[in-house]
């Protein structure tokens, strides 16, 4: 069986993604925090402890694992709660410090780069795509602290590709949900468009985003590649190139959003993967799943 190792393992999403892996990799979980010598680890399971802005450790640790592949998860993930120096040194020293320890071991990478990239999140002022749906060859124009580290992350990403011949997927997650708790329903249900318009009101179930990681550890891409995690519709319930036009006063010229169609493609996901998202709001918004246990 398999090794690898998951960064930022014991996190809300990360702990779904250590979850499924444990059903076919011998997975080890790194967090900056130890769950503790008492607990009793799933027989799959191993926790470590490191500071992944710190490349001795990062380095010490692959070194000692030697893992077959690496899921780089570990991020402040959102500019709004941490000083933007933080958010952008942490995310990214701990981005370089994993990817090139990892290609230094011909480790295979698949890593958590964001929607965020593209700028329309944070600025100040959303703008319009350039087209849609969006694809991952879609600019990226970021003017936030978060946004700009996971670019600064893909060009990371390119590098070890370059020059280690490492085989390294960017996935970029729309907002992610969990089954029973859609948070981003509440923006459609308060009919406040300006609340969900930074992402064109996409978003993706968490055990998608971990089925997505699977299917990528399980066909290594070459060289690097960007893909998207979304949900086939939106999350408004009504077609989105109306909301689009209602909020925008305005379509790309390359629109070409068919009735609830999601913003953000996923066709490179599928063509490279076989992936395709399998869960909606209609049905998880109200779906009753227990939270993963990764110890006893």
């Amino acid at each position: 069986m398999e090794t690898v190792i998951v960064t930022g393992a014991l996190g809300r999403s990360g702990r779904w993604i250590t979850d499924r892996l444990a059903e076919d990799y011998e997975v080890v979980a790194v967090d900056l925090d130890h769950p503790g010598f008492e607990v009793d680890a799933r027989a799959t399971l191993d926790f470590r402890a490191a500071d992944l802005t710190n490349m001795g450790e990062v380095a010490d640790l692959f070194a000692d694992i030697d893992p077959d592949a690496v899921v780089h998860w570990a991020a402040i993930p959102s500019p709004t709660r941490h000083a933007g120096s933080r958010v952008f040194e942490t995310n990214v020293q701990s981005t370089y410090n994993v990817l090139v320890a990892a290609a230094r071991i011909d480790a295979r990478i698949v890593w958590a780069s964001s929607e965020s990239a593209y700028g329309f999140a944070f600025a100040a002022e959303t703008p319009l795509p350039d087209f849609l749906p969006i694809t991952e060859d879609h600019p990226l124009r970021p003017e936030d602290p978060y946004g700009t580290a996971k670019v600064a992350g893909e060009e990371v990403s390119k590098m070890v590709a370059r020059r280690d011949d490492a085989s390294t997927c960017a996935i970029r997650p729309s907002w992610i949900q969990y089954p029973g708790e859609y948070t981003c329903r509440d923006i459609a249900e308060s009919g406040d468009l300006a609340g969900g318009a930074g992402n064109c009101w996409t978003y993706v179930d968490v055990r998608d985003v971990a089925g997505l990681v699977a299917a990528a550890l399980e066909h290594p891409v070459e060289g690097h590649e960007a893909v998207h995690a979304a949900a086939a519709d939106t999350y408004l319930g009504r077609p989105t190139a109306e909301a689009v036009e209602e909020f925008w006063g305005d379509l790309p010229d390359d629109c070409t959003l068919d009735g609830e169609e999601s913003a953000l493609s996923t066709a490179k996901a599928t063509e490279l993967f076989e992936w395709e998202p399998e869960y909606s709001w209609r049905e998880a918004a109200d779906t009753k799943v227990s939270e993963p246990t990764l110890w006893e």
